[in-house]
């Protein structure tokens, strides 16, 4: 192979995808390493980045922000229909590959680079996200995956990178830490099995804040605006609610479900602003969506998370749901009140002018105000026909 064939890596800094570097030179690439930033690094975390690469081989390193299009494309969509995976992953990683992938592929078309590199293995769900995106929209190029195709384990990764004189201690290799704008997933030994947690070192973030204190988070039509009366840009603000709410050590806990490829897979996260801000949203969106948009929308939510999950963020349905998303979102706007404690968090109640708790009509369980007591017998009536006449027909059945 000649030494001038370009490879495009997507790279992120991890024991992984810096084994591919050395690895990918020893095989005759030129490697470009392409780090995709979907809102959890800044200027600091870059440039170390940077440097790692440019030690470690990497010709080029160019870092591709996509915060903003992450929110618009896909978060937004996911608080809309407060998806929470297994009813407690708000989907941190899985959101963010058709994203990153889009990023390195683009990367590769504007550079004209026929080969493309990730750090995924064989026994995960990142393999397939990666290789979907890439297959569906470019499949003149070419994947190349070092730790899928050699079987590697991260002990055979640190000796590597040890032998070709690059420090990557067991220590700093024992947790596969993935973090972004949507929270962090974290992997280790533990979650390897069904009996154990991650410990608190796994964690990124500690309990530094142990005084309950409350939060206002405001909505406007589905999405948030502002946190404590103070608007901005909703991505500002889910960093700002990260930073208050991740100092309780909110959001933490390990989702388990069935991977893409067919087994049982456990990972833990930590994702404090997801987790208040879907459950406020939902709490909002009780008080002003109707009965019937309430159903639907959880029927199709819990498909677009399935999807996105599974790497088919490309399948033309999932436009057509966050079309029926967006529409059910022009009522829920308001306010919600959020009390943040250590490790949890407690929903208060809402200030909006869409609230369908509309007292002129009545108070549940106490007075009716727009019906009579002969109304309601009626009504009762009518509601008890279908029962009435499948019961007087098969009088053997009854209870």
């Amino acid at each position: 192979m000649s030494p001038k064939n370009k490879i495009t890596l997507a790279y992120s800094g991890g024991l992984d995808t810096s084994y591919c570097i050395p690895y990918l030179r020893e095989q005759g690439f030129e490697v470009h390493a392409v780090h995709v930033n979907s809102g959890s690094f800044d200027k600091d975390d870059v440039a170390s980045l940077e440097t790692r690469a440019g030690d470690l081989g990497a010709t080029t390193f160019a870092s591709l922000n996509i915060e903003e299009e992450y929110y618009s494309r896909c978060i937004r969509f996911l608080v809309y229909g407060n998806v929470l995976r297994n009813n407690n992953y708000p989907l941190s990683v899985s959101s963010e590959r058709p994203f990153q992938s889009l990023a390195v592929l683009s990367y590769c078309r504007q550079h004209d680079i026929k080969y493309v590199a990730h750090g995924s293995t064989g026994a995960g769900n990142d393999q397939v996200r990666f290789d979907i995106i890439f297959r569906s929209l470019a499949p003149d190029i070419e994947i190349v995956t070092p730790i899928r195709d050699n079987k590697l384990s991260r002990a055979q990764e640190v000796a590597y990178l040890s032998k070709k004189g690059f420090d990557w201690s067991i220590e700093k290799a024992e947790y596969s830490v993935n973090k972004g704008l949507w929270g962090t997933s974290i992997g280790g030994v533990e979650t390897l099995g069904s009996k154990q947690s991650l410990p608190e070192r796994a964690y990124p973030s500690s309990l530094n804040a142990t005084e309950p204190i409350e939060v206002n988070i405001e909505f406007e039509n589905g999405e948030i605006c502002a946190v404590n009366s103070k608007k901005g840009l909703p991505v500002d603000l889910i960093r700002k609610l990260e930073s208050i709410a991740g100092a309780f050590a909110i959001g933490r806990d390990t989702h388990v479900g069935d991977t893409i490829i067919g087994i049982k897979g456990r990972v833990g996260f930590e994702a404090a602003a997801p987790t208040v801000i879907i459950k406020s949203h939902e709490l909002l969106g009780n008080h002003t969506l109707g009965k019937w948009q309430i159903y639907w929308k959880k029927q199709l939510s819990e498909w677009y998370g399935m999807m996105l999950h599974e790497g088919k963020y490309l399948d033309p349905l999932m436009r057509d749901i966050e079309s029926f998303l967006q529409s059910t979102q022009k009522n829920v706007s308001g306010k919600v009140s959020v009390r943040l404690r250590p490790y949890g968090f407690d929903l208060l109640g809402i200030e909006s002018e869409k609230d369908l708790m509309n007292t002129s009509f009545g108070s549940y369980g106490e007075e009716n105000l727009a019906w009579s007591g002969a109304d309601a017998r009626g009504f009762i009536e009518i509601m008890s026909n279908a029962d009435k006449i499948y019961y007087h027909t098969n009088k053997d059945e009854q209870p």
